[in-house]
Order: structure tokens, then sequence, then C-alpha cells
């Protein structure tokens, strides 16, 4: 069975510091000459304000790319991820004990290729044989079982907005950083502090969309930073070849489901 550290890892991850987790190692998050775009006013705006356009701006985009690691008591988290409001995604994740996967979805269908590691993990008695038997192919059809439709959901720009937008529990509080860049976009820092005295620092565009491009952790429970990019590139998204794919119903009989 799928652990429930998998199935929710993508959203902790995307919901660091209070949903403004950050991504961007793509000249795509370069904001435009300073004369033709807005600036970030981060002299008048205190560090909330700061924080809520950049949540709101994020919360508006349609497509982005998330990629870095995070690294806890259990191990090395890593993502690399494009997704959009379409529900389309392409990319990869990993898990400290659970392996590697890589998810595509066109909107309509998703598929999962884990590697042999994550196969071991998710198929029980069977994992070694389910390892073998359905190397190199994807899943899909899984969107409807409950270990594994948390999964499709990662791909959903518009889910994800909707809990940035209402993420309010974590009852952060932020001060105010310095400039700063971004590969080559300039940026301003935040400092976070989450009510269990974890610290980060979230770095935002100051021209253009406030957007913020990174996000840092370290000194505490986890360490590590997240990146985002690639704001509102379209996304091509083709599905594998059809004798590349393997129906959820064969894993699940092999499982004895």
């Amino acid at each position: 069975m799928l652990s429930k550290r998998l199935v929710s890892t993508a959203a902790i991850c995307l919901l660091l510091a209070a949903g403004t987790a950050a991504c961007g190692d793509s000249k795509d998050s370069k904001a435009p000459a300073a004369a033709a775009v807005p600036k970030l006013d981060t002299d008048k705006l205190s560090a909330d304000e700061i924080q809520k356009q950049a949540k709101d701006a994020l919360a508006t985009a349609s497509s982005v790319k998330i990629t870095g690691e995070m690294t806890d008591a259990d191990g090395k988290m890593t993502i690399d991820l494009a997704l959009d409001t379409k529900g389309q995604c392409t990319g990869t994740m990993s898990m400290p004990g659970t392996g590697k996967f890589e998810i595509i979805s066109d909107g309509k269908q998703s598929f999962l290729k884990p590697d042999k590691d994550m196969w071991t993990a998710v198929g029980g008695p069977n994992g070694a044989k389910a390892a073998e038997l359905f190397k190199g192919r994807y899943l899909t059809g899984f969107e409807s079982d409950d270990d594994f439709k948390s999964l499709s959901s990662v791909c959903n720009l518009t889910v994800l907005s909707k809990q940035l937008v209402e993420e309010d529990g974590d009852k952060s509080t932020y001060t105010k950083g310095s400039a700063g860049t971004v590969n080559g976009a300039k940026t301003f820092s935040l400092k976070a502090k989450d009510a269990k005295g974890e610290e980060s620092t979230i770095h935002v565009l100051v021209e253009g969309k406030p957007y913020p491009v990174r996000i840092e952790k370290a000194g505490g429970k986890e360490s590590g930073q997240m990146n985002f990019g690639d704001f509102d590139k379209p996304l091509t998204v083709q599905a594998p070849p059809a004798d590349s794919v393997i129906d959820f119903k064969k894993f699940k009989e092999l499982q004895g489901a």
C-alpha cells in the first residue's frame, strides 16, 4: 500500500511557509525591464503585505515549475514538476524510504512511473515482483484509489492555488529581509517563522508580478530550498505510448486485491 507520507508529500512541499513555497531556476522567472512594469514598494509595504501579495500573485499563475530539495530526519525529498490550471503536469518526485517516480497528466488522465524502490515500497508482499514485472512502465487509472488519488491532484494548479489562498492556519509571522537577486532577477526577502519556531527565507520578485521565486530553510528540522519559475509558460504534455502503460487494475490483482 502507498504510505500516507507519500500521498501528502507533494502538498507539504508546495505549501511550505504558509503557502508561499517557491520555485524558479529558469530565466523565465526574470521580470521584464523596470521601466515597463510595476515595482513592489518594499519601503512602504509591511512584511505581511508583501507576503500576501506574493501568495496572491502565485495564486493567479496559469502555470509554474517547481524545483528543489528538502532534507529532514527521514532523508531527502526532491521535486522537479511543471503544472498548470488545466490539470496538466510533467515531472518527477522522490521521497526517502519510498523511491522516485515520474508523473504525467494531460488534464484528463494521469500516468505514474515508479522506479524499482517505489514499486517495492508500494507493492506490499509482491513489491519485488511488481518492480520486475512492471519495470519501466506507467500506471494509469489510479485516480479513484484512496491511496493514490492524492497524487493526481498534485498536478492541478487550480487546486493548489485554492489551498494557497485559503492557507491561514499556519499563523506564521513575517519580518522584512533585504534586497537581492535570484537567477538575475531583483528580489526582496522575507523572514518567516511558523508557530513551531521553524524559520525560512522567502525571496519575492520586486519587478512585475511579485511572485515568490525561492524559499530556503536551514537550521531547523528541515533544510534545503524550493524554487518557482516558468510562470504562465504553456505546458505541452504528451501521454506515454500505449505499450508502456498498464492499467491500475492489473497492479491491484497482483496485490491480491
